[in-house]
This record gives C-alpha cells, structure tokens and sequence, in this order.
C-alpha cells in the first residue's frame, strides 16, 4: 500500500472517531469565504455574469488545488512522514460521514421535542424552506440528504483522494462549495452559478452511480431491502433535475420501501420534482437511523473497494 492509499485510509479513520471538531476553523469556510467576495466583486463589476461564472469556477477549484499543492509541497521537504500525516489531514478535512450522520441524528433527536425543533435542526442540512415542514416531510428531507451526500460528502471526496490525493479531492471540495452556494437555478444565481453546478455535476457523474450500487450492497448488508434497491435505482435514477442526485435517493427509497422527491419549496417558490421510490408505508423517525447505516456501510465498502484496487495494482 503506497504512501497515498495509506493517508486516505488515516483520513477516513480519523473523521470516523472525530467527525469534524466545532473548534476547527474548516477549510470549506475558507473557500465560501473566497466565493462569496468574488461573486461580490464580478457582481459589482457588471458586464455578462455567465462569462463572470466560469472565471468564479475556476479561480475558485484552480486556486485551491494550487494552495492544497503548495501546502504538500513544503511539507514533503520535511521529509516522507510529516507529508504522510499533512495528506492524511487534508483528507480528513475532505471526508464527511461522521458530520453528516450526526447532523441528521440531530434532526430525529430534535423531532422528540418538537415539530418546531425539528424543522430549526433540518434547516441545518437542507436549502429547501422548512418552516412550514410536516413532520414526514422533515424525515424525507432528511433521508434525501443523507442520501445525496452520502455521495457528495463521502464516495465523490473518496473517489477523487484515490485518483489524484489530496490535490484532486480539494478541487472536488471546491466544485462542490461553489454549487452549494451559487449552482441554484433562480433569476438571482442562474447567470453567475451556471458553470460551478455544471462542474459539480461533471465531478459528481461517475461517484453518484457508484454510490447507487454500493447503497443496494449496503441494504443487503443491514437488513433492508437491496434487491427492490436495485429496482427503484434502475427506474427513478433520472426522477431529479440534476443527473446525479436521485441515483442514491433512489437506493434509498428503495431499500426501505418509502416515497422521496416530490415539490418543495425554495426561497418561497415551488419546485416541482418527480418522486423516487414507491410509498409501500409512511416514513417514520427510525428511518433517519437506517440511513445513517447505509452512510455508513457504503462508505465503509468504498474505501474497501479503494484499498483492494490499491493493492492488485
């Protein structure tokens, strides 16, 4: 196992018993920080934001992989060590499972006091507006994003680290930022967030069916349902706008038999969206908890995947 692989592996083990701490300054906070200036700026400027879009995009992935490369670069001159552990670090810094479960174990906690607590805690996680949220609809939001990021946050971050380490993986984290923040498709961010949701969908195209298949082996595993997984994969993959995102959802729904997609809205307007998967029962608070183990099963079987490569190569 070389050098590379073995750092990706710390990494991994090092947000599952940390997580990400409250008191580390994260270095995504950096790079919104970076976005939001710049959007400001080409805003102010004037002219035709599309054209502004792509030099966002792409000073925004091009100047993090250029300071992450930099960053490893001086380390490496303190000898083979301090780089392992420098690589391992920004690698755990890319890698969100234990966030993520804990945020959505949050919004299940939030529900026993309340339906108000649980839509305050959910908003947390999602862009959708929450304060008029049911109480099943809070536990789909939240399955959904457990779902969509188990990709996004985990098997994207993954794949990415075990093709061009950390380097590669902070320019994933940077596509990745900018969509979260500019990739919308309303008059306000259409223009200047064209070309980051673009890019993010390009990063995200091979990891989301990777994770649609590793989610179905993951069902299996814990006891739910990866052959009906499988199904709902195959025919509601393409139930989303963006060509990624409903292939975990669609595992999802379909490993425990539930219904997700649907209208919601954002920033005070509908937006229609097919459903994913069949309402074969309501969703109930538990379900966040089976999600959380598919989070964590598919991620677990993607690094495994990564370091069984490593090794016959």
């Amino acid at each position: 196992m070389g050098d590379w692989i073995l750092a990706l592996l710390i990494g991994f083990i090092l947000d599952l018993l940390l997580g990400d701490p409250e008191w580390l300054y994260h270095p995504v906070c950096i790079i919104g920080k970076y976005i939001s200036f710049m959007e400001k700026k080409l805003r102010k400027r004037g002219g035709n934001l599309r054209k502004s879009a792509v030099f966002l995009t792409a000073s925004t992935v091009l100047l993090t992989m250029a300071v992450v490369g930099t960053l490893l670069w001086g380390v490496s001159l303190l000898g083979r060590f301090p780089l392992l552990i420098g690589m391992a670090l920004l690698n755990w810094m890319g890698i969100a499972v234990t966030c993520m479960a804990k945020e959505a174990h949050g919004v299940e906690k939030a529900l026993d006091k309340g339906l108000e607590a649980g839509r305050k805690q959910v908003a947390r996680i999602v862009g959708r507006d929450t304060q008029n949220l049911s109480e099943e609809e809070i536990i789909k939001a939240t399955i959904e994003t457990v779902a969509e990021n188990t990709t996004d946050g985990v098997i994207s971050p993954l794949f990415y680290a075990a093709i061009g380490g950390p380097v590669l993986l902070w320019g994933f984290k940077a596509a990745s930022t900018l969509d979260s923040m500019v990739g919308y498709l309303d008059e306000k961010y259409r223009d200047i967030g064209w070309s980051s949701a673009r890019l993010d969908d390009i990063f995200n195209y091979i990891p989301a069916r990777i994770t649609a298949l590793l989610m179905c082996l993951a069902a299996r595993l814990t006891g739910m349902d990866g052959k009906n997984a499988l199904r709902i994969v195959r025919r509601d993959h393409a139930n989303h706008k963006s060509p990624n995102c409903a292939w975990s959802e669609a595992a999802a729904a379909g490993a425990m038999h539930i219904q997700l997609g649907g209208t919601h809205d954002y920033f005070g307007k509908p937006v229609e969206k097919p459903t994913i998967g069949d309402a074969d029962r309501p969703v109930e608070r538990m379900d966040i908890g089976k999600a959380n183990k598919l989070l964590y099963v598919s991620s677990t079987l993607m690094l495994g995947l990564i370091l069984l490569v490593s090794i016959l190569l």
